[in-house]
């Protein structure tokens, strides 16, 4: 039978295509679609938003929506999310969480919601960004210390926080390849008369603009050459098959905080 899915933030961008991925999906099935209390699309058909109606209505009664579902697929705001992943607790739900701009007290709570449900977390669930990142792991084992990192990050201008959850995941894998502590040694832009660059530091740059969907690139700068890793996204659906994917592997564990290398085996 299907697995029943519940979808957050439906009608915004990536709600709308995820709600598409679900409908498009015979191992799937839409069972609710939830939006914040005062949404102008509460009560609408959700299937709407991608042209299919598909008798779902939007609703902010999350409880209710949520009993029954398999999953819950959440890529809204931290403050939302971590409500929804203790009802999510609550109802043996499996949440897939993409929100990213967590606090260390927001990431705290999700790992102790963990002991209790299942759950992937990832800043980002597209396949070839998660290759991406285990790239980075080899070229930053390889590469050494000898060589200048910057992360390079571009999204559309709607986006709220910065840098990227992706970005600073890959400064993570980067900062973890080459033993150093990222909150230590991260550099977020620079101004003014800054000094010489100092060693061990990963700079980040971010670039806000038009409609980007999600360009990163990794650059490992030595004296004579320089190495660059990159992905660039043109559309949101890769996110959204990358979380149903996630969705169909957690399913039937019984808890645990897991991110897409393991669900895609990396470890």
């Amino acid at each position: 039978m299907p697995l029943d899915i519940a979808i957050a933030g439906a009608s915004g961008r990536m709600g709308r295509t995820l709600i598409e991925a679900v409908l498009r999906n015979d191992d799937l099935k839409l069972a609710a679609a939830l939006e914040i209390t005062g949404s102008p699309h509460l009560g609408k058909d959700a299937g709407e938003f991608v042209g299919a109606a598909c008798g779902v209505k939007v609703t902010d009664d999350v409880e209710h929506a949520l009993k029954g579902c398999d999953a819950l697929i959440d890529f809204t705001r931290p403050e939302g999310t971590l409500h929804h992943v203790a009802l999510c607790r609550k109802l043996g739900v499996r949440p897939v969480i993409g929100t990213t701009g967590f606090d260390d007290a927001g990431k705290k709570a999700l790992s102790d919601a963990a002991t209790g449900v299942a759950m992937v977390v990832a800043p980002n669930f597209s396949v070839g960004v998660n290759v991406t990142f285990k790239l980075l792991e080899t070229a930053a084992r390889s590469l050494g210390k000898g060589y200048d990192i910057e992360v390079i990050e571009a999204h559309h201008r709607l986006k709220v926080d910065a840098p990227s959850g992706t970005a600073l995941r890959m400064g993570e894998v980067v900062a973890q390849a080459t033993g150093r502590d990222l909150k230590s040694c991260a550099i977020y832009g620079r101004e003014g008369v800054t000094g010489e660059r100092k060693d061990d530091t990963i700079g980040f740059s971010t670039i806000r603009g038009g409609d980007l969907v999600g360009d990163h690139t990794v650059m490992f700068i030595g004296m004579g050459e320089r190495v660059e890793i990159s992905h660039r996204s043109s559309s949101r659906m890769n996110y959204a098959t990358g979380a149903l994917r996630a969705a169909q592997w957690v399913v039937g564990k019984p808890n645990g905080l897991f991110d897409m290398f393991d669900v895609l085996g990396f470890r």
